[in-house]
């Protein structure tokens, strides 16, 4: 293995990752949906992936796939969170933007 790849493969396993809290809207519908995630840099895909297999948890945003299609949901940021040494401090604080955010957008939380 190269030095080039074990430097690109041990920056890979040092990066940061953004919590923080997503919202996903319809602009047909109106609707909007938030969640948090622990890194908000992979999260649109995890979602598009589970909605383009049928398999969304949530049945509101699935239905709203289903019948506006991936053009039709358009997905954003609200917030990202400071770096929090503790696991414990960055998920509760998540847990309070996020329901800050559903009564700020009046939305359904995911």
């Amino acid at each position: 293995m190269s030095i080039d790849r074990k430097a690109a493969i041990a920056a890979y396993k040092e990066r940061k990752t953004i919590a923080g809290i997503y919202v996903v809207r319809c602009a047909a519908s109106g609707q909007a949906w938030v969640g948090q995630a622990p890194n908000l840099e992979t999260i649109q895909n995890r979602i598009w992936f589970s909605l383009r297999q049928g398999a969304h948890p949530c049945r509101s945003l699935q239905a709203a796939w289903k019948a506006h299609g991936e053009a039709g949901l358009a997905f954003g940021e609200c917030e990202r969170l400071e770096d929090e040494e503790s696991a414990y401090v960055r998920n509760a604080l998540l847990k309070e933007r996020l329901l800050h955010w559903r009564d700020e957008l009046k939305a359904e939380v995911v």
